[in-house]
């Protein structure tokens, strides 16, 4: 396989220079400007960036008019989700072919990590896409600043203004009984700055299981989402920030147990999670300090009566500090301390980490970092990341960027997954075995070229592999198992982002993903062959946005009752518009599985058919 990705990859090559040959860009090579702080936690241009790092702006937020975060997000190179029918049920996101869990979600420096959930993932049905101004994702194993943990990492801002007010009311309606209402406010001056965002969402929902063959009752949900962020510039060097987040969310679901199995179901969720940060900046050096604190209660009930309950906590103290004007080379380096609560189960972990960011030239650039961890179950780990950049100028105004990196990192398995084997419902074999840490290595090569504003290409070859990957016994139930050896994941990924015109803007990207277990098996849900088509346009001065995505999912398997069977293949498209009234008013429509694709994502378990959504946002602002 890797002599056929090189193949590609030298192909690529000669069609990235064949490019450059023949258009005119409009200006120079901005893309490769554009600055992002998720890799090293502060602010590097991307031309100096050796991972691979996908951006979406609010713009394109609102293009893609998804209720959902993780309908956003799969818009993206390598990213695929499973979800257990419609929105409020579980939802998995996968990076790369990796465990959902092994990817840290961040709003505003707050990680949505759940303790009550069984591995500290992120409950991303119950993220909305509302009051987003950016994110960025980091792809493949990344270790250092964000914990040895961390296989990918989602980082999302809050929107933000240098100066001035604005607001905004947003309601729509349509499909499955689905109501939902936002309001955004916001203001920053010279002092003070501040976001505030409130959303209200309820749908109906529909029979989300194939086993519901008798109530085939309606699984609808209903989300209330608080998300504010207040920042002081307490003087010309000194900055507070004070993030809080509360998420209420109440979803009805099919397949419970309560004696037997039965379609009468529904579970709730809880989030409260607050984060004050101090930061001092001079022109030599930078320092912050950071507390954040987490609180999520989960119960699920059974024919109204309460079946399951967990609690979970998680306190977090992180210290970060940066070297800036030393001769060719700069230094990021901090501390954090983390607590997890589980229940009655919690667990510490105290990590150090340093890396070294190359300042010596405007063409190659070369990171360097170590982290050393210290934790409570599974004592200490040390991980590191390298990556290099290495930028060609290339006739009229086009750029190629060479880029690799590689990185280790570690997961201790969780306080839920240790407190089960430990528990009163495991058994033979899961609670005989005493269960390690995994441990992770990926590598990635890519390039990445670019022509003025016109024409963005990206190419990357990625290899990982997790040891003593942790899974929960589906063939017994006994409780939480370990494979003995390597588990494997990977493939190419290639993007396109292409202005045809200044109105028609086109996007793609194809990714082929092999995964194995030690077994020799694949991994379950990991489609082999997925892409993603964006067209984008704008007519009548911008009043008029016509925007069209199609996503293509291949090869995937899934487990059913201890059998492997083949998902089928699918195709979606979604449709949306909208139109400026005014200056102050906009209306759009929104046709999701435009083709009424019968498809399933998990066996047993719907995908919404088609449906037909309609929107007016208001807006105001002043400078």
């Amino acid at each position: 396989m890797q002599a056929s990705i090189l193949r590609i990859l030298t192909l690529r090559v000669h069609v990235l220079i064949a490019f450059s040959g023949y258009m005119q860009a409009q200006d120079t090579p901005a893309f490769f400007e554009e600055i992002v702080v998720t890799p090293s936690l502060v602010p590097i241009t991307l031309r100096r960036i050796g991972n691979s790092v996908s951006v979406i702006s609010e713009a394109e937020i609102e293009a893609y008019g998804n209720l959902s975060l993780v309908e956003v997000l799969r818009q993206l190179p390598s990213i695929a989700s499973s979800n257990n029918g419609g929105s409020g049920k579980t939802t998995t996101l996968r990076i790369r072919g990796e465990e959902g869990f092994r990817t840290l979600i961040l709003f505003d420096g707050i990680r949505l990590s759940d303790p009550s959930s069984t591995q500290i993932g992120t409950p991303l049905e119950h993220i909305l896409s509302d009051g987003i101004g950016r994110i960025e994702v980091l792809r493949g194993p990344q270790g250092l600043a964000y914990g040895a943990d961390a296989g990918g990492v989602v980082n999302i801002s809050s929107r933000s203004l240098e100066q001035g007010f604005f607001a905004n009311l947003d309601a729509r309606s349509g499909a499955y009984g689905t109501q939902k209402v936002t309001g955004n406010l916001g203001s920053a001056n010279e002092v003070v700055d501040y976001f505030l965002s409130l959303s209200d969402a309820e749908t109906d929902g529909y029979n989300t299981s194939q086993a519901d063959t008798v109530l085939r009752d309606y699984d609808g949900y209903v989300n209330t989402s608080v998300h504010g962020r207040l920042g002081v510039n307490l003087s010309e060097n000194m900055r507070l920030d004070v993030v809080h987040r509360e998420v209420d969310g109440d979803s009805e679901f099919d397949s419970c147990f309560s004696g037997t199995t039965v379609h009468n179901c529904s579970s709730n969720y809880e989030l409260r999670a607050s984060r004050v940060s101090l930061k001092y900046s001079s022109s030599n050096f930078s320092h912050s300090i950071s507390y954040a604190s987490t609180e999520t209660e989960r119960e699920n009930f059974a024919l109204n009566i309460s079946a399951f309950s967990a609690n979970g906590g998680l306190d977090r103290w992180e210290y970060l500090g940066t070297t800036n004007g030393l001769p060719g080379f700069d230094f990021v380096f901090g501390a954090d301390y983390e607590e997890a609560k589980n229940n009655d189960n919690a667990r510490d972990n105290l990590g150090f980490y340093l890396e070294y960011l190359s300042d010596f030239s405007d063409i190659f650039f070369l990171t360097a970092g170590v982290r050393h961890d210290d934790n409570d179950d599974f004592g200490t780990n040390t991980s590191y990341r390298i990556s290099s950049a290495y930028l060609i100028d290339l006739p009229n105004s086009a750029a190629l960027k060479i880029k690799a990196s590689q990185g280790t990192g570690f997961r201790a398995p969780s306080p839920f997954e240790i407190g089960y084997n430990a528990g009163a419902f495991a058994f033979p074999p899961a609670s005989m075995s005493t269960l390690k840490q995994e441990e992770s290595e990926g590598h990635e090569v890519g390039l990445e070229y670019v022509l003025g504003n016109s024409l963005h290409l990206e190419a990357v070859y990625f290899n990982q592999e997790v040891k003593n990957a942790v899974f929960f016994d589906l063939a017994g139930f006994s409780g939480y198992l370990q494979d003995v050896g390597t588990s494997k994941s990977d493939g190419v990924e290639l993007a396109m982002d292409f202005a045809l015109t200044d109105s028609l803007r086109v996007t793609s990207n194809y990714t082929f993903n092999e995964t194995e277990r030690p077994n020799g098996l694949r991994r379950l849900r990991r489609p082999e062959r997925l892409a993603n088509v964006g067209l984008f346009y704008s007519g009548m001065g911008e009043r008029l946005k016509l925007n069209a995505f199609y996503r293509i999912s291949r090869d995937s398997i899934d487990d059913l009752n201890g059998t492997l069977m083949n998902l089928d293949d699918f195709e979606v498209l979604d449709l949306s518009a909208s139109y400026d009234i005014n200056d102050s008013t906009r209306i759009y429509v929104r046709v999701e599985n435009s083709l009424d694709e019968d498809y399933q994502e998990i066996t047993g378990f719907f995908s919404p058919q088609r449906a037909i959504y309609i929107g007016i946002k208001l807006n105001f602002s002043q400078p």
